[in-house]
């Protein structure tokens, strides 16, 4: 009986600390552009009470022959209008596996359009590759 119940407990433990190795994705991170490679924007990712992540832009990067807009551009309701440092650029982004979210929309500021959203984190933890689509994922674009 009582080997069962070790056997039991060390199970239990194991399956638990699975979730240990998830990565956490709140905090800061720098938005690289796809097409350049250069920093573009400060993101900091929250966990809401729900338990999905939500991003918003803390600092805009300045680049070479690049000038940010100061407002969401042709943003729909609620964004129209609203000033670009704080903005809420994503929502609903759900944790559904080890590295891997699901389940967001992300806005694009530069076009006031909304995407569907998933994004995977890398091994290390260094890098959160978020891919945005229409429809289907492979009809995207990835952005770390």
């Amino acid at each position: 009986m009582k080997k069962i119940a070790i056997t039991t407990t060390f199970f239990v433990a194991l399956l638990g600390s699975f979730s240990v190795f998830a990565q956490d994705i709140r905090g800061k991170w720098i938005q690289i552009d796809d097409k350049t490679g250069s920093p573009k924007a400060l993101i900091e990712i929250e966990e809401q009470s729900n338990g999905s992540y939500s991003g918003k832009i803390i600092k805009v990067t300045p680049r070479p022959g690049y000038t940010p807009r100061v407002t969401c551009f042709r943003c729909p309701p609620p964004y129209t209008d609203h000033p670009i440092l704080g903005l809420e650029v994503f929502k609903g982004l759900q944790h559904v596996n080890e590295n891997d979210y699901a389940n967001g929309r992300v806005l694009d500021s530069l076009t006031g359009k909304i995407y569907g959203l998933k994004g995977r984190v890398s091994a290390k933890g260094k890098h959160f590759m978020l891919r945005g689509y229409v429809g289907i994922s492979a009809w995207g674009r990835t952005q770390t």
